[in-house]
């Protein structure tokens, strides 16, 4: 009765699946199938090809490459139009200070921040295909920049010969001129990696791998807010060790704290913390969340002005903002060599966090991204904004959550938000110069707090996969302690190290058959699962390549029970073993014979009666050995064989992805070895390209047909049955 309501319930179980075909074997179906006539091109041919220009493909490519032109026309103004504006304030309000507060962390002046909050957000708004992403700065990514910046113009190199008019002084004037190369190269890398296709980069960094990254990340960026929030001083470290160095700096100044600078930045942080915990939790009934950081900003500007925090109270401000917009100027150029390996990192970082966070809500809102084009689009960001003075940019998660949930529909939002960064620019600016730098210090901090939520992480990774939790681990000590830069290299040579481990100790099973079906599980996971009678069906989860060959061939001979070498090794030793037995008797029947012919017929008598007591009687005329049987040679062959109930051994290709020299040349062994042995090897769900790849390696030749290649697994058992004259039912 239950199984009826289960077939009522589930109606689809009930269906019969019949097939009634002969057994297939690559060299029959190929036989029976023609392939399609194709005319190759010749390279010139591919070339015209490529280089041909029409209306179409131009147009094709202008789209590709202005996004904007495509979608613009047909933006639906009345649909579209309330919700991007509210959206663009909305993230507008945050870009504010979020650009004032992580221009510290790059090092350098904050007015330099809000250059970065405009110039690439509204460029990203014609090249970018993500509609929901907000592009600027972002705490990693000019963390990042900042140790750049201190590594390369420490404290104590400064050129006093170096005139500066628009920053406070040499300093912070050739930390701008670091910054502002790096974001040129790492926007050129950016370009060049997207006109080249290569998009892909980004799935080496692997979400443990961010995730770790990141985590890190906020502990250096945590920390290196520590002096600006406690109000004391002390130099900025970079590279190796520099969180070590960082919380010992602040530890031995902590005596020098200024009181009112941690009476401000506590309060601060009380209030943000509140406001984002209001925001959560009324998320879905307020229309937009409460701007807190803006509010902040507001009441620590005001507060500090009034109160004049700057002189009364040594309180550290942000000082001065330039108004208006600064003309165009060259990056150093001469920096390049010194900053390329940054530059890379960054470049790759930063186009990570962005293309992953804009896959994110294209798959929420079931549009498409080009990751290819998202780096022209970063690149293009990066290496046009240096030129107006602005340091590196990517994606950040807490704007885009915001332009996201509060209505954002394309990037007008964006550009929305980059226009009130222009008026602050060109207009008031000027009123944020009384800021305190540690209320910019509180806004960096509470941001991180969805980063310290990572470290939760730990528990995730351990329930789900070992390895995915030491490339976290190891992506998150190696960043902390290294540097972001090295932490980054050892990470991803880490990762990449995990993919040969799995790919050289994989899972191996023999497969058996769900009765009465075609269908072949692991004999060791259901009980249901048979073998049939003197076969074996291997299966591995991995390509079979150089570094996974001899463990390959080591886990079939232990899976299986049938080790072809030491069959016959042990055929061997039994053949020796039986020939020295045989020589023995030889000699002693020679040694017989002499006596025989040289003895007189007392010494006949009494060496016969010898042998009679030594039960060394003659044999058909022959004298035969105490534990020496003479044999046929048909005899022989059957003392010293081996004996195996397994004639037949199948190898499930079904995972095997690709096959190189070593791994065919291991495989021919493989067949050939068993096959000495009485041990017949078929292949089977040998896919088109892995079939292409043998080819081309010379696999086949008189002793390794085709004939052994069976389109499934089903049909090379049957054929094993028919060769080995089992009974067996379709």
């Amino acid at each position: 009765m239950e199984h009826a309501k289960e077939h009522e319930a589930c109606p689809e179980q009930t269906r019969r699946y019949c097939v009634e075909r002969p057994i297939y074997n690559q060299e029959l179906l190929q036989g029976q199938l023609h392939r399609r006539q194709r005319t190759p091109q010749t390279l010139k041919q591919k070339i015209a090809h490529s280089c041909r220009c029409t209306s179409k493909k131009a147009k094709s490519h202008l789209y590709s490459f202005l996004p904007i032109l495509k979608w613009l026309p047909r933006y639906p103004v009345k649909e579209y139009l309330l919700g991007d504006i509210i959206s663009g304030i909305s993230t507008g309000v945050m870009q504010l200070p979020q650009g004032l507060a992580y221009a510290l962390l790059a090092a350098v002046p904050p007015v330099f921040g809000l250059y970065s909050s405009f110039y690439p957000v509204f460029l990203y708004t014609f090249f970018g295909t993500s509609k929901h992403i907000s592009i600027g700065t972002f705490a990693v990514v000019s963390m990042m920049v900042g140790g750049v910046a201190v590594r390369e113009v420490p404290d104590e190199m400064i050129s006093l010969d170096y005139n500066s008019t628009n920053v406070t002084d040499a300093r912070d004037t050739k930390r701008v001129q670091v910054a502002v190369t790096l974001a040129f190269l790492s926007g050129i890398i950016q370009l060049c990696l997207g006109f080249l296709r290569f998009g892909f980069v980004a799935i080496y960094l692997t979400e443990p791998l961010v995730r770790g990254f990141t985590t890190a990340a906020a502990v250096h960026v945590f920390t290196s807010q520590l002096k600006y929030f406690l109000g004391i001083k002390t130099s900025r470290y970079s590279g190796p060790l520099s969180v070590v160095y960082s919380i010992a700096a602040v530890l031995s100044n902590i005596t020098m704290t200024n009181i009112a600078a941690l009476i401000v930045g506590s309060t601060c942080i009380v209030l943000l913390l509140i406001g984002k915990e209001i925001n959560d939790r009324f998320k879905k009934k307020l229309p937009v969340p409460i701007p807190m950081e803006i509010i902040v900003v507001i009441i620590g500007t005001g507060v500090s002005a009034g109160m004049n925090l700057n002189k009364s109270y040594k309180v550290d401000v942000v000082g001065n903002i330039p108004q208006g917009l600064r003309a165009p100027a060259v990056p150093e150029i001469q920096l390049i060599p010194a900053i390329f390996v940054d530059a890379l990192a960054i470049a790759i970082v930063g186009f990570s966090m962005a293309v992953s966070m804009a896959k994110i809500f294209a798959l929420k809102h079931g549009y498409t991204i080009n990751g290819n084009q998202e780096l022209i689009a970063l690149g293009i960001c990066n290496s046009v904004g240096s030129f107006f003075q602005t340091f590196s940019v990517t994606c950040s998660m807490s704007r885009s959550l915001v332009q996201e949930s509060t209505g954002g529909r394309t990037q007008i939002a964006g550009a929305l938000s980059s226009v009130m960064v222009l008026l602050v620019l060109v207009a008031v600016g000027y009123l944020f110069e009384p800021l305190p730098q540690t209320v910019l210090a509180a806004i960096v901090m509470v941001n991180l707090k969805g980063m310290f939520k990572q470290f939760g992480d730990v528990t995730h990774f351990w329930k789900t996969s070992k390895i995915e939790l030491a490339i976290w681990v190891v992506a998150f000590v190696a960043s902390l302690f290294l540097g972001l830069d090295y932490g980054l290299l050892t990470a991803v040579t880490f990762a990449m190290i995990t993919v040969i481990y799995r790919t050289q100790s994989p899972q191996y099973r023999i497969l058996g058959q769900i009765p009465d079906t075609d269908i072949y599980c692991d004999v060791e996971e259901y009980e249901e699962v048979k073998e049939y009678p003197g076969i074996k069906i291997f299966q591995a989860n991995t390509s079979l390549y150089f570094a996974n060959s001899e463990s390959y061939a080591s886990a079939l001979k232990k899976k299986t029970g049938v080790d072809p070498c030491a069959i016959l090794a042990a055929r061997r030793k039994a053949q020796k073993r039986h020939a020295r037995e045989i020589k023995a008797a030889n000699e002693h029947r020679k040694k017989a014979v002499l006596k025989l012919v040289s003895s007189s017929t007392n010494d006949v008598e009494a060496s016969v009666k010898h042998e009679i007591a030594n039960d060394d009687l003659p044999v058909n005329g022959k004298f035969a050995d105490s534990g020496v049987q003479d044999v046929s040679p048909d005899e022989h062959e059957h003392f010293v064989e081996t004996k195996t109930n397994i004639r037949s051994l199948i190898l499930d290709f079904t995972p095997v992805n690709f096959v190189d020299s070593v791994g065919a040349k291991t495989l021919k062994s493989i067949i050939k070895e068993y096959k000495e042995v009485g041990v017949c090897v078929c292949i089977a769900c040998c896919s088109g390209p892995v079939m292409n790849e043998l080819t081309r390696l010379n696999f086949f030749d008189k002793a390794v047909t085709r004939e052994l290649l069976f389109h499934s697994i089903h049909d090379a058992v049957l054929a094993c049955q028919v060769k080995d004259g089992s009974a067996f039912t379709d």
